[in-house]
């Protein structure tokens, strides 16, 4: 079976993007292990298919480079957002796309040739305990105190419709995030597992991060890490509601919005990388 794809990229987090409207693929696990090698395969972060939808202009499903699935992807739905725009699959600039946490409205700011700017509704974060899931008793987890094999971490836990925990720390580029990620991930508190965000506030309105993905360890950049840094730096008084806030990742920028109804916005890029065709 030949198939097109399309790579693209948001920040450098790169996945290859199908369109099942075409394609049937009925085994998307194993095909995003083989895919996403950086090797032997296309290489990217996963994959992501862009599927029919009865509830949206469009749904999309995200395969971690590991097989995993997962239920969001913020740098990932601007790119669909553009796949279904640059390819007139819609016919407007606001695009409703389904994703496993739900219809996400995305708004397609700026359009140029292989790059664009598009800024996504997320939702609301969601706090509590059962909700991330994390095995912690409280309403919310804010600046808590755990011990994780025998280190103690100031956590914020938080869901983007995918689970974060976030991390402050004065100096991000000299910690060992992985080792760090790989230990709270698997400390028994996630039961899900977790993405780990380690985040430096250099002012109220702007800071700098960097991410352990679950399913694709370090990655250059994470959308809903980015959305979840910003909502535990509001819920710790750091940084306020309502304002943008820039999030500097290692491949790129982001800016986030905490509204004051409490949803949170995302504008950021979507840059075509290349098409191609490969035989599976």
């Amino acid at each position: 079976m030949r198939i097109e794809f399309t790579k693209m990229q948001g920040c450098g987090n790169d996945y290859i993007y199908i369109d099942c409207m075409k394609y049937n693929i009925g085994s998307p696990s194993p095909l995003s292990i083989k895919l996403s090698d950086r090797r032997y395969g296309i290489g990217g972060d996963g994959v992501i298919l862009i599927c029919k939808s009865e509830n949206a202009d469009a749904q999309m499903r995200i395969f971690n480079a590991d097989g995993s699935e997962a239920k969001m992807c913020g740098n990932g739905i601007r790119c669909v957002g553009k796949f279904l725009y640059d390819n007139k699959l819609v016919n407007s600039k606001s695009i409703k796309i389904d994703t496993l946490s739900g219809v996400k409205n995305v708004e397609v700011c700026e359009s140029q040739g292989k790059k664009s700017v598009l800024r996504v509704d997320m939702g609301k974060p969601m706090f509590s305990p059962e909700c991330v899931p994390v095995n912690l008793a409280g309403d919310k987890i804010i600046s808590r105190d755990v011990i994780i094999k025998n280190k103690q971490y100031n956590i914020n836990c938080v869901s983007i419709g995918n689970p974060h925990c976030v991390i402050f720390c004065d100096d991000v580029m000299s910690e060992d995030i992985n080792s760090a990620s790989v230990q709270i991930e698997q400390g028994g508190l996630f039961p899900d597992g977790v993405n780990v965000e380690f985040v430096r506030i250099d002012d109220d309105k702007n800071i700098s991060l960097r991410v352990h993905e679950r399913g694709s360890g370090e990655t250059l950049a994470c959308g809903t890490g980015a959305c979840a840094a910003v909502v535990a730096a509001v819920e710790n008084g750091i940084c306020k509601k309502g304002e943008d806030i820039k999030v500097k990742l290692c491949g790129g920028e982001l800016v986030i919005k905490y509204d004051t109804d409490g949803s949170i916005y995302m504008t950021g890029p979507a840059e075509e990388v290349f098409k191609g065709e490969i035989e599976i």
